[in-house]
């Protein structure tokens, strides 16, 4: 997916039993470099799929702003995706980070910065955030799920 004055980033987590150990990536499309990847020995694929999305965004938003350019975050997580798109982070932080049922918001320690990260910039400047379906043949996301895969410590 390339669309002109946008710079298109791919993420995707990745875990061995879950909990167990996981690994996380991101590549710029369309070619897929840059990449960043990373894992843990002991995990969640939700918590390696918003490592993944924290790390792209800390590493190309600065480039993406330089470039005047819009950046867009690609994953196959719902779970990532639907925060932003459903804007579940709004009621997070309005209700004191619990969720509809009043729980704890689950992973709130990295959602905590990734929503810091993301609202702290002007909306003009926010990341945009799109579903990709896993598994399906884009090359991209088998880019990162292969990255993400091949970072979990064994």
């Amino acid at each position: 997916m390339e669309i002109p004055d946008t710079l298109v980033v791919y993420t995707d987590g990745a875990c061995s039993g879950n909990p167990g150990p996981g690994g996380w990536a991101w590549a710029v499309a369309p070619e897929g470099e840059p990449t960043g990847s990373g894992g843990e020995r002991s995990t969640t694929n939700q918590r390696m799929e918003l490592t993944a999305v924290i790390e792209a965004i800390r590493t190309n938003l600065p480039i993406a702003h330089a470039a005047v350019k819009r950046l867009i975050i690609v994953s196959d997580s719902t779970y990532v995706v639907n925060c932003f798109r459903d804007r579940w982070w709004v009621r997070w932080l309005n209700n004191g980070w619990r969720n509809a049922k009043k729980e704890p918001v689950a992973n709130a320690d990295l959602w905590e910065p990734l929503i810091e990260m993301y609202v702290s910039l002007a909306d003009n400047e926010r990341p945009d955030f799109q579903w990709v379906k896993g598994h399906n043949g884009d090359p991209m996301n088998e880019r990162v799920d292969q990255l993400a895969v091949a970072a979990i410590p064994s």
